[in-house]
């Protein structure tokens, strides 16, 4: 094991249980054989983090299910950073040394289930996806661990820490792209221009539709959305969506309809702007169910659901991109803070209005704040 001297605690934030996240001082974690020790540069905010600090069924369980999350757990599964320790099993594999910059995709499959075995590794039983669960505790931290099975990328040395760390949620949106199979001649419209939805406005672009429109009710995000490759855009707040769509498809309805909100109110509204025969695809992490109906799905309109999970494959696409200065990502990276600060970075996402993509930077000290 390469192993340069090395704190014995760090900073991190814990997660005890719904809305008891602690900034706390923890052991470093020990490699163990096949793994790699890495130093966090940069960690990002997920909307499924935040659901699961506000106490979201799918992640703490109810009547019909059992807890998703093993506390305490450090969360974050958007990352960057740099490898300070790693045995020769782990050198070889990844093909990586000590001082590459890299990340790992968000889930740490068994690679012995059905999924698994079948190359469906983002599907696994296990669903290890770092930061809930205790083999893959995630990056809100100074140092994580990446296990054995991890998917390990290297990471261009040019990114921003926090553009670098987008590229997470960026081969997420991709995924929920290609599962969309759109076509030339298409209408594709994307709900919601979060981080997931702005890098499916740049997905759906480069695979030159007829039209991208984006919908949400922030007109700074609408802006932004163009910036990434909209084509139209609606503020759902003071337009109507449908007369829109009809408009660029004679009445007919969009082709492929990209659900990126998390709301349930964009269910319906999916249903309602699609075509006969078209595509719904569903890639939010929702905190409550959404109720629809299914008539319109079957009898009505005979349409195709997707349903879109992480990011598999996509993630060289994703670090491509970024590389490539397409997307604005200052723009997009809208505030970072210290680990000290992750309270005030959660409480920005939860407004829901005031940032775009937040960003934890360890190194930042504390109320070392940097936003546009």
């Amino acid at each position: 094991m390469t192993s340069p001297t090395l704190p014995s605690t760090m900073q991190a934030v814990v997660c005890y249980g719904p809305e008891d996240y602690r900034y706390e001082e923890v052991a470093v974690p020990t490699p163990g054989p096949g793994e790699a020790l890495v130093r966090v540069e940069a960690v990002g905010i997920c909307a499924s983090d935040l659901k699961c600090y506000h106490g979201a069924a799918k992640f703490w369980g109810d009547e019909t299910r059992a807890a998703y999350v093993e506390t305490p757990v450090i969360p974050g599964h958007e990352f960057v950073g740099r490898i300070v320790a790693l045995d020769d099993d782990a050198r070889q594999r990844w093909g990586v040394e000590v001082d590459d910059r890299v990340t790992s995709e968000q889930i740490v499959p068994c690679w012995e289930c059905r999924y698994c075995r079948r190359g469906e590794y983002w599907m696994c039983q296990r669903n290890d996806v770092y930061g809930f669960h205790h083999r893959s505790s995630g990056a809100m931290a100074e140092y994580m661990v990446f296990p054995a099975g991890a998917l390990v990328h290297k990471v261009s040395d040019t990114l921003k820490p926090e553009h670098a760390a987008y590229v997470e949620p960026l081969s997420c949106a991709l995924h929920g792209v290609e599962r969309g199979n759109i076509k030339f001649g298409d209408v594709v419209v994307v709900a919601g221009a979060g981080p997931i939805g702005l890098g499916m406005t740049a997905g759906a672009a480069a695979k030159s539709p007829a039209a991208v429109v984006v919908l949400d009710q922030s007109d700074e995000r609408l802006d932004l959305a163009r910036a990434c490759g909209a084509t139209h855009t609606v503020n759902i707040a003071t337009q109507d969506a449908q007369s829109v769509i009809n408009d660029l498809t004679d009445g007919y309805g969009a082709d492929v309809y990209l659900e990126a909100s998390g709301h349930p109110s964009a269910v319906t509204q999916g249903l309602d702007l699609l075509r006969k025969l078209g595509t719904f695809v569903e890639y939010s992490v929702f905190g409550a169910p959404a109720t629809v109906d299914w008539t319109i799905i079957g009898d009505d309109k005979e349409l195709t659901i997707h349903g879109a999970h992480l990011g598999p494959h996509c993630w060289p696409a994703a670090l491509d991109m970024l590389a490539s200065g397409r997307l604005p990502m200052d723009r997009i990276c809208t505030h970072q803070f210290s680990l000290a600060d992750f309270q005030h970075g959660l409480d920005l996402v939860s407004s829901g209005t005031s940032s775009v993509k937040v960003t934890l930077i360890p190194d930042l000290p504390a109320d070392g704040r940097n936003s546009l």
